[in-house]
Parts: C-alpha cells; structure tokens; sequence
C-alpha cells in the first residue's frame, strides 16, 4: 500500500484478522520505520500512524492495478488546520471558475 502526501510510521502487522483487544499491545511506538510504502501480509493486516497536516486530498493504494478494482484503495480528505502553514493555498486569480 502506498500514501500520497505523507510518510508513515508502521507501528506494526500481523497475519489473519487484526485482534483490537490484544494487537495493540505489541505495537512499536518508540523507533517505528518511517515509510510511505508498506507491504501487508497476505491474509494480514498493517497498522500505520501518521500525524495528518498537510492539507488536502491523499490517495492510499495498492500499487498492482488490478486491486484497484477490488476496493484496495481510499483517499483521506485532511482539512485545514490552525497554523497559516496548514492551509491550502488558494487558486490563482486567473484560474477560470468551473
């Protein structure tokens, strides 16, 4: 799977159904690998963390097309935050209007 906009921290992964009782425990929340690409395990699952602040609207896929079509994809719509530098920029003034 790979994020557009941001890198990730992959906090951890497991094999069959992901247990939210028991996984988290064995998360790794003090050195985790920064990426923006994962592999998930066949029949797995991946747990990833990022702080979203870059405004917009990111693609999350698999990168074997044919998946696309079974739904191994979302988009994550982050909104602006308070900070200026968290802001979309706004279109330029000779952007023809849709």
């Amino acid at each position: 799977m790979h994020l557009h906009g941001y890198s990730f921290y992959v906090v951890g992964w497991g094999l069959g159904n992901f247990d939210p009782k028991k996984d988290p425990a064995n998360f790794n929340l003090i050195d985790p690998p920064l990426q923006n690409t994962i592999a998930v395990p066949k029949n797995g699952w991946s747990a990833i963390r990022f702080r979203a602040k870059n405004p917009g609207v990111w693609f999350m896929h698999c990168h074997i097309e044919r998946h696309l079509s079974w739904g191994m994809d979302t988009a994550f719509i982050v909104k602006n935050g308070g900070p200026p530098n968290t802001h979309l920029l706004p279109p330029p003034p000779d952007m023809p209007r849709c």
